[in-house]
């Protein structure tokens, strides 16, 4: 099934290259808004599933997109996947994002756009209800820490799987991504919550955890 997509950004040169470069993907761009407002109407109208938006929309140009993007999940709940993306890195947007728990949301700078198959492994995981946090947010995060805490316990792989699990990425990913057998990195993971006392729980709860206490650091 073809997924269908509404596409959200002010500049109308930007808005139309990636709309180019989800149809050459295999995606339908159902509509396109340059504006908040007809952002929201048009994600009533077509009911996508997936909504890609600007952080910074009119009229101020703040954070009027990501209002846009909340707004569409407290109305539409897990039913419309929402990626927003940034110019910037937005630490503290991609901290709520994490914290929500929730799957089917996404944060990623406009230049991974340019990569098609990233760009298009990211609607389609966040349409199957899984998260993506682009790896330039991770790494800024991972590189700002401060006082001694338990991540300073985590050994520099199980920093790197940490670091993809804050992608987003699954098991499977990250075992393609560092050339390691499965059960390595089941037992990567299992130390991570081990030493970050995740005391035991579904695991999806706890990579959560463990992702927040990355990006909290």
């Amino acid at each position: 099934m073809t997924l269908r997509i509404v596409l959200a950004d002010d500049s109308l040169l930007l808005r139309e290259g990636i709309a180019r470069l989800l149809i050459e993907a295999g995606f339908d761009v159902v509509a396109q808004a340059g504006e908040p407002d007809e952002l929201l109407d048009a994600v009533r109208d077509h009911q996508p599933d997936v909504a890609i938006v600007d952080i910074r929309m009119p009229p101020s140009h703040t954070d009027e997109g990501l209002r846009a993007a909340e707004a569409i999940r407290a109305e539409h709940g897990e039913r419309v996947g929402v990626l927003v993306l940034s110019q910037y890195v937005e630490t503290s947007f991609a901290l709520r994002l994490v914290g929500e728990a929730s799957g089917g949301m996404g944060y990623l700078l406009k230049d991974r756009v340019s990569d098609l198959d990233e760009l298009a492994e990211a609607v389609r995981r966040i349409s199957r209800g899984g998260s993506v946090i682009d790896p330039e947010v991770v790494a800024q995060l991972v590189g700002h820490h401060r006082a001694r805490v338990p991540l300073d316990d985590l050994t520099e792989r199980e920093r790197e799987v940490l670091a993809l699990m804050a992608e987003g990425r699954s098991n499977q990913a990250i075992c393609e991504r560092l050339f390691l057998a499965p059960k390595t990195v089941e037992a990567h993971i299992t130390s991570i919550f081990s030493k970050l006392e995740l005391l035991p729980a579904p695991d999806d709860h706890r990579r959560v955890l463990a992702v927040l206490a990355l990006l909290r650091a």
